[in-house]
């Protein structure tokens, strides 16, 4: 049975960044834009993927592994939902794994009160090689089980996902119907120059629900350079805001009644056979 949402509008932020590899200047840097998110009235604020560092080297976010539950960077997270009364995603941090030698890369939700409310560890691990770019998350990341994972907001239903689940569309389907779907990252310039506006808008159109995507966005100090564009998208596809590069916000309104027109005049959800 369809579950009926009844909110109205609903103000999201995605937060974009350019993290450095020190974590209290990321953290200092974290909490200046989420301020702003909720000063422009920002009722959930999604962070980016390695929002709290951007390592010298991939094995730098291994040191900083914390226990589930304990540690700065989800002491941070919990305050600053609790100060500013928000939902806050909190793009992923390093939480440790069995292997001493990886962690898991992962996505912390907490309520306006800080109580932390969700957890997802990122199921798909990112390779990439062409000519002298190569990237391989396994080294230093272990994959989270293979279980999709949301929660329930006072827009509807959230589905959490990282990056380069973006490539993977039976993770979405799998979230059955969803009102947000969220989607911190870290796409390099190479990868989402050609393919990030693409792959969200097609995950919002096929889902038709709202897409909100908080990205690293520049040059960053370890020589990185990320794509940025963090967005929010409407179920029909449609770009409601985006920043292209730099630190800032891209914020916007989800609406029930948008939601629900999408899904009358082309109800391709009701339509699925498989």
């Amino acid at each position: 049975m369809e579950t009926v949402n009844t909110f109205g509008d609903f103000r999201v932020a995605a937060v974009q960044m350019v993290s450095s590899t020190g974590l209290e200047e990321n953290l200092a840097q974290a909490q200046q834009l989420i301020q702003r998110a909720a000063g422009q009235g920002a009722e959930l604020v999604l962070l980016p993927e390695y929002f709290c560092l951007m390592g010298a080297k991939d094995e730098d976010k291994v040191a900083l592994g914390e226990q589930p539950g304990t540690g700065p960077i989800q002491q941070f997270l919990a305050d600053a939902a609790r100060e500013h009364k928000i939902w806050l995603i909190g793009g992923t941090l390093p939480l440790e794994s069995p292997d001493s030698h990886r962690i898991y890369n992962t996505t912390m939700v907490y309520d306006p009160s800080g109580l932390q409310v969700a957890r997802y560890d990122k199921i798909h691990l990112f390779g990439f090689r062409r000519g002298a770019e190569a990237y391989d998350e396994s080294v230093t990341i272990r994959a989270g089980e293979p279980a999709p994972q949301a929660f329930e907001a006072p827009c509807g239903k959230v589905g959490l996902s990282i990056c380069y689940d973006l490539r993977f569309p039976e993770l979405y389907r799998s979230f059955s119907e969803v009102s947000l779907i969220v989607v911190p990252a870290a796409f390099t310039y190479t990868t989402g120059s050609a393919h990030w506006e693409i792959l969200l808008r097609a995950r919002a159109i096929e889902n038709q629900c709202y897409v909100l995507a908080a990205a690293q966005g520049g040059k960053h100090e370890n020589g990185r350079r990320t794509w940025g564009h963090s967005m929010l998208i409407d179920p029909w596809g449609e770009i409601l805001d985006c920043l292209p590069e730099g630190p800032g916000v891209a914020i916007g309104n989800l609406n029930q009644a948008r939601l629900e027109d999408v899904r009358q005049a082309l109800p391709a959800l009701r339509h699925r056979r498989f």
